[in-house]
Parts: C-alpha cells; structure tokens; sequence
C-alpha cells in the first residue's frame, strides 16, 4: 500500500457523502481555531485531508537521514580542522569562535528539519536545511490529532492501523539523553527554552514546556535578554540552567550578541549545556549547497555520499562574479530560483518562472553580487487533495514540501506544507497538511 493508494481511498471516501465531511470539516476548523496551533496570531490553515505516509517511507527517511548525519559530521570536522576550509563560509569572527567551541557533547545537529520535495523512494530533492531554530512539530501534532478524530480518517482507521508521528515528548526524551552526553551527574537537570520574545512561537514553546514539566523536570520560556551569569552558573530569575533547548536563529543570536553577553559568557565557559550547539549553523546556512558540490568537499565523501548529493542536492551558486553569470541566470530564468545564503521562512526566496522577462531582470539587478544564491529550481510533487468550494467538493493537486525531522541524528516525525505557487510557505499561500503514518511491520513509540 503506498502514498497514492492510501490518498485516492480517503478521496473515495469523502465523495460517497460529501455533505456529512464538508460539516465534519467545518467542525476540524473550529477545533483548530480552539488549539495551539496558532502561527502568528491566526489558526495555522489546513485542508481536510492527511497525507498517508507508508512503512517503506519511513525506511527511506530513516536511510536519508543516516547519509546526511554521516555528511554532516565529516564537513563539521572539516570546517574544525581547516581555517582554509572555514573560508568558504564566511562567517563573523564571534560565530567562528563559537562554532569551534567543545559544546561538550558529540551531536553536531541535535535537531533539524531537512525539507524536501518527496516523490516516494529515491525520487527526491533537497529545498533547504533547517537546523537552526527548527519549528512547526505542535503544528503537525496538533492538526493530526484533530483529523485523527474526524469522521474521514475514522472510517480509513477501520481498515487500517493509523496514528501520528509525536513529536513533542520524542525531542523531550532526545534532549535530555543529549544532556547525559554533557553531565550525566545531573539526573533532574532545570531547562529554558530560549529564544527572543519578539521572534519566538509561543504556543510551541508551551507545549514543549509543559512536556518537560510532565518528564518531571523544571522548565521555563526564557528571552535570552533575561539571563544572568552569576558565580560560573547561568540563572533565570532563581533557576539555576543546566540545560537551553535553543530556539533563536543564529542570525540573530549573532545580530543581538551585545544584548546576550551573559548567555555567550556561559556558553563559552562550558557552565551550561546548549542544544543545539552553534555548530548547527554549518549546515543551515544555504552556502552549503554550494560546499557540499566543492571538490575540496567531495574528495573526503564516500561515493556513496558523493552519489547522494549529485542525486538529491540541487545544483547551487553564489549569484556574482562575471557578467556570464548573470546572463546565464537571466537567460534560463525558469531554470533558476534565487535565495539569500541565510535567511527562513523564504524571506527573499524568488523563482525565475514566477517573473516576466522585464521583471526577473530588475530583481538580478537588485540582488547581484549580494549574499544571494542561484539554485536549480524544481517543481514540487503534486497530491490531489480534497477541497470544500461554495459548498461543493472539488479535488485539486497541491505541490508539497516535506520537512523532515531528525533528533539526536534519528529520522522523527514530519510537517509537510502544501501550495499552488512555485514557493511554498507562509509568505506565499500555504496550508499544513499533518503527516499520518499506515503502520507496517512496527508502530512508532509514543511515550506520552
């Protein structure tokens, strides 16, 4: 049973009674309303339907996410052993210190997203890689638990075995054994998730709060701005931190340092364990789409991974340099997607088929020989998806986007986007279709 089949099956389902699941959808939206998965002020929009992921999917995530860790540990020591390698990146001075800092445990990326457009099997491709300040888990879990319980997926669950993919408690377990790596003296350590008031995802932050309280450990929503570092230990107000689960961004970590002094200061003194650790920033920053193609980066690879990137790593470029490779850009515009080296949520994302001729032309004009790239661009994979019009049910394709979610270097779970445009996010149209999973030959743990 694979994605398609499961997928016209729900549809089939839905066409026998439409009026009976456009009310139940109607309900879906006000439990939505009625949750925490709220991005921005508003309900996060979805559609009435799951995407049904197989076993065989899962053993495919799992096998990706074994070659990318593998990649990721050799150009993170890369990047340490070599100033010349460290080159490439082109990082300020305070993130190449901190980056080259013993975090005092052995995961590079303890946690990421890595987005990809997903055909089923080996047909794949890389959009970007997310391992810094990864989001969205109480959106999928908290959408997939509502259309658990409508009336659609119950009829489907009587055939089949169905549930999600958790999220929440899994990262809360994985985090705490990364601490264990870092100080396994401290069996109840106190934990802050931090990031800046202005630029987190509070209702996220509770979930994840109140699943470490549950753990049976002390957790607080921490702006960084708050703490303080006291006699070789980092406090929040009376708390003592052993742990940060680290939500902001490194940009801005780095853009705010004169504001956080106390936090780096610990941070570098080895007084409080970080997850993640600055290293993460080795792979989110998009110029590494254009290190992994390197020579200098491929030589120390296996074929095996060489294979990987050449296979599933769009082609990518630093958009300056001659005149040649601006006209190259601007000639085969429908070729080409533009996108700052580091940046999220596709701020000053731009696809050469979404501009005229004239227009593409201004937009190479505005951004050449700034910290742009230039990268293959490829059409999403399209699922047919049930949509309630005026009352009436329509089956429209969405192309779609799947993040997946490795902790502690292990595939777990997803948060798959779907849209209409070339681009799809939240600057640009989207919906968030949560991931359910037909159970096979094992069933996800879900330890809550």
């Amino acid at each position: 049973m694979d994605m398609k089949r499961l997928t016209d099956e729900y549809i089939d389902i839905i066409k026998k009674d439409v009026d009976k699941y456009r009310d139940d959808y109607e309900k879906a939206i006000e439990a939505v309303a009625n949750s925490t998965a709220i991005y921005k002020g508003e309900p996060v929009p979805f559609l009435y339907e799951p995407i049904f992921y197989t076993q065989s999917d899962v053993e495919r995530f799992n096998e990706i996410g074994r070659i990318l860790m593998s990649i990721t540990d050799k150009v993170t020591q890369k990047y340490i052993e070599s100033p010349q390698y460290r080159k490439k990146f082109g990082y300020p001075q305070l993130l190449e210190e901190l980056i080259l800092m013993d975090q005092g445990y052995d995961i590079n990326v303890p946690i990421g997203r890595f987005d990809i457009f997903y055909g089923g099997n080996d047909d794949f491709k890389f959009c970007e890689f997310n391992t810094d300040g990864s989001s969205a888990m109480n959106e999928d879990n908290t959408l997939a638990r509502i259309l658990l319980e409508s009336k659609a997926v119950k009829k489907m669950r009587e055939k089949y075995d169905i549930e999600y993919f958790e999220l929440i408690y899994k990262w809360v377990d994985e985090s705490i054994d990364i601490f264990k790596k870092y100080n396994n003296a401290i069996a109840r350590p106190n934990v802050a998730i931090v990031d800046f008031k202005e630029s987190g995802t509070p209702y996220e932050f509770e979930e994840f709060k109140k699943a470490y309280i549950k753990r049976g450990y002390r957790a607080e929503i921490v702006d960084p701005r708050e703490l303080k570092y006291i006699d070789g230990k980092l406090y929040y107000e009376d708390m003592n931190i052993d742990m940060i689960y680290r939500r902001i961004v490194t940009r801005e970590f780095i853009e705010k340092s004169s504001e956080i002094s106390d936090l780096i200061e610990a941070y570098r003194n080895g007084a409080v364990c970080m997850i993640g650790s600055m290293k993460s920033q080795i792979m989110h920053n998009k110029i590494i789409f254009k290190i992994l193609y390197d020579e200098d980066t491929l030589e120390f690879l296996t074929d095996e991974e060489r294979n990987f990137i050449k296979k599933h790593i769009p082609y990518t470029e630093e958009f300056k340099g001659s005149r040649s490779v601006y006209e190259k850009v601007l000639k085969h515009k429908d070729d080409y997607i533009l996108k700052p080296k580091d940046s999220y949520g596709s701020k000053g994302v731009y696809a050469g088929k979404d501009f005229t001729y004239e227009d593409w032309s201004k937009k190479l004009d505005e951004v050449f020989g700034k910290d742009y790239l230039f990268q293959e661009f490829f059409e999403p994979y399209k699922i047919k998806f049930v949509v309630f019009e005026d009352g009436k049910l329509k089956i429209k394709e969405f192309g779609t986007i799947t993040g997946l979610f490795l902790y502690n270097e292990k595939f777990a779970g997803l948060y798959t986007r779907i849209g209409e445009n070339s681009i799809i996010s939240g600057l640009h149209g989207y919906y968030t279709a949560p991931n359910l999973l037909q159970r096979g030959r094992f069933s996800l743990s879900q330890k809550l």
